[in-house]
Formats: C-alpha cells, structure tokens, sequence
C-alpha cells in the first residue's frame, strides 16, 4: 500500500504526467456532455423499456460509451472505428501488403493502416446509424421519420461517430493508455451510480441473500477476469553461447510468454458487429410489400429476441472468433523464425518448423481456455438475470473484462513512465 502511495504521489508531481492526466479528464468530461445531447423525437420510457430487454442493445450501449441509453448524437459512439479496425486487420489475411504495412514498415506502416481503417469508419458509421434508427423505429421508440429528417439524424450520429474516433485519437497521442478504450470505460463507470440507485430503489429486505450472492458472484467476476487477463504460459528459451570478438557470452536462459487471452475484447466486438447485420436485413424484409420476405424478416425476428437463442448463437461466435482473431494476431511460424535468427532454442526442439508447431499447440491449447472464458462473460448477463430473477442484478461480464484491462494498461503505463523518470 506504501508503494502505490508513493507512486501515485510520484505521478502528480511530475508535470509531464500531471498534464496526461488532465487531458483525459478534459477529453473524458467532453464526451459525457455529447452522450447527454439526444436526437430529437425520443421516447426515453420506451427506449429504457426496450434496451433492458435488449441483452444485444445493452452491449451495443457499453460500446457506444453509455451514448445508446440516452439516444445521443454520439449513440453509434466508437463502435464503427473498431468495426473498421477488424475488418482491416482480416483483411491482412487476403493482402500481403496490408500485412506488411502492420507488421514489418514498423511506425510509419501501422500509420498508414491505421488511416485507411480512419476512412472506412465514415461508411460504416452511415450504415449502422440508419441501422439503429430504423431498428427503433421498428419498435417503437423514435417515431416516423420523412426522408429529410432521417438523413438529417443519420449524418449527425455518424458526425457524433468521427467525432469520439477524434477524441478518442487525442487521448492516445496526448494522454496515457487506448483512447478508444478509455472512452469505453468511461461510459461504463458512468452507468454505475444509476445502476446502484436502481437497485437501492427495488431493494427488498427479503431479498437480502440474493444480494450477497450477488456481491459474492460479482468480486468472484472481477477477480475471475483479471487473472485471466493477465495469465500468461511461459515457454522457456535459452540463447546459444555467442562470441564477439574477444569477447563471450554463455547461453541466457529467459522465456516467451503466450496470454491466455490474446485477443482481449476483440472476439467480443466483432461477434457483436456481425451480430447486427441479420437485424439491419429483417427488419427491412419485414417492410417489403412481398409476404415471402415479410415472413422471412418476422422470423429472423423472433429467433434473435428469443434469448437462449440469442446466447447460444453469440456464446459460438466469440468462441470461434477468439481462435480466429489469435490466429491473424499471432503467427508461430514467424516467432520460430525470429527465435533461429537470433540464436534462441526452445530445450528439448529442434529450431525451425519443429519450433512453430511446439509453439503453434501450446497456443491453441492456451486459447482454448481464453475462448471458453470470453464466451462465457458475453453469456453472463443472460445467467444472472435467470438466476437472480432480477434484471437490475446482472454483471456485464464484457463491461468487467473491459473496465479491467483499461485499469490494467494505464496502471502499467504509469509505473513504466515514473520508473523510466526516476532512472
């Protein structure tokens, strides 16, 4: 307790990081007053009613930073920027260039990649801002729209969109940690103070256990996601003994560390993008005048409101994507190479292709834990709800494994600036 004392007394006397600090308390308290300017022709009572029955459109509202809930202007809030980011890094899989651009031109390649993933997010951020208002027209929150106004609302939320990418680049460049994440957080920790008055509203003395558990479930949650978070499986390595000159150096040994959880949220996200996509099109089926695409678009319908569904469905997405995801961000073959070119051995194996598939099966065998515990937190809330039997005491397993690797990184990325200072 002394040192993290000491350390946070450390940050706020050096000026560099004292000014990190308040710009992304600048930047934080900018975003909430643009999640609190709704578009015009709401029904807050409706939406309130529809985003809780919702589990799709609750996690479209913790992505969004808490801009959903109040059906702001910045309601698409950073979900475009990282749909566009996903597609792009699939999209190394298909172009070599692409690939290259991200993993060997260094700064200036991921700088570039980054742009283009910048100018895909305008089109995205279109289409899933026409998306949602035609989805809550559909049930009932916003009312009919003409043609003028509809477009009108559609280039202000993907403006509101751009906008919180901007800022979100700000806080990167200019503060400490993922900026993108950061407003992500800050949308969550937003919503705890209505959460808690909620359940103090609903409190019931007969349900007294229940809360317990619930207390019990969520500290088991949040420390459940951090040890995943930071879990990691070393692979040992030892360099061969190296002469230079008149100079020797024995063999070191060290090790590689493969995470459980490779992908952090990503499997998340983009299970929840694709998600979508199937409402966007039954939704206009629906409005057609043929009967065949009406009872098409009506039974899509149903089977994404229906919530065992629902769960199943994505609970097999983030599974699958997790194991893709790891395979696009991590390439055995590639860390094999790297360790023959720079003299390391992994005991026991022969360098080269016997090296990336030693390698290759400790990665999936890690992955498989980290898929199985990503696909449970996106089922999570469905669980509690069932077993609580109260909507209000429900953990967002993706907003406590998101809320813990923001604290994480900027934890990590303070201590690593205020040791780099006092050395």
């Amino acid at each position: 307790m002394e040192e993290f004392f000491r350390k946070v007394q450390a940050a706020l006397k050096d000026q560099s990081l004292r000014k990190k600090i308040l710009f992304i308390f600048v930047a934080i308290v900018f975003f909430r007053a643009l999640a609190n300017i709704p578009i015009p022709g709401m029904d807050p009572s409706r939406l309130q009613a529809f985003l809780s029955q919702s589990q799709f459109l609750g996690l479209l509202n913790i992505f969004s930073g808490g801009g959903l809930a109040n059906m702001s202007i910045v309601m698409v809030g950073v979900a475009a920027f990282i749909t566009a980011s996903i597609i792009m890094q699939l999209l190394t899989v298909l172009s070599p260039k692409l690939k290259a651009l991200l993993h060997e031109e260094g700064d200036i390649g991921r700088r570039r990649f980054y742009q283009y993933a910048r100018i895909l997010t305008l089109p995205l951020a279109l289409v899933q801002a026409f998306g949602l208002i035609t989805l809550l027209q559909t049930n009932g929150v916003l009312p009919p729209f003409t043609p003028f106004e509809t477009l009108l609302n559609v280039i202000v939320i993907s403006a509101g969109s751009i906008l919180l990418m901007w800022i979100g680049e700000l806080i990167t460049e200019f503060g400490i940690g993922n900026g993108v994440s950061i407003i992500i957080f800050a949308g969550i920790v937003a919503a705890i103070p209505g959460s808690i008055s909620q359940i103090l509203f609903t409190y019931d003395p007969s349900q007294i256990p229940v809360y317990a558990g619930f207390i019990a479930a969520a500290l088991a949650i949040i420390a459940g996601a951090t040890l995943v978070t930071e879990a990691e499986r070393p692979v040992p390595i030892i360099y061969a003994k190296r002469v230079r000159g008149a100079k020797s150096s024995s063999g070191i040994s060290t090790y590689l560390p493969i995470r459980v959880n490779q992908a952090g949220v990503m499997p998340i996200i983009f299970a929840l993008s694709l998600l979508l996509f199937p409402r966007i099109g039954a939704n206009f089926l629906v409005k057609m005048q043929s009967p065949t695409a009406q009872h098409i678009g009506q039974t899509v319908l149903n089977l994404f409101q229906n919530g065992w569904f629902y769960s199943i469905f994505y609970f097999i997405l983030v599974f699958l994507f997790t194991f893709f995801y790891k395979s696009i961000m991590f390439e055995p073959d590639t860390v094999a190479t790297n360790l023959q070119k720079s003299g390391a051995f992994i005991p026991g194996v022969r360098p080269g292709q016997t090296t990336a598939e030693y390698i290759g099966q400790i990665s999936n065998r890690v992955t498989l834990v980290g898929a199985a515990f990503l696909s449970l937190l996106a089922v999570l809330p469905l669980a509690m709800q069932a077993a609580t039997g109260n909507s209000t005491l429900a953990i967002g397993g993706t907003a406590v494994l998101i809320v813990v690797n923001v604290i994480l990184d900027v934890v990590k990325k303070v201590d690593a600036q205020i040791t780099m200072r006092e050395y």
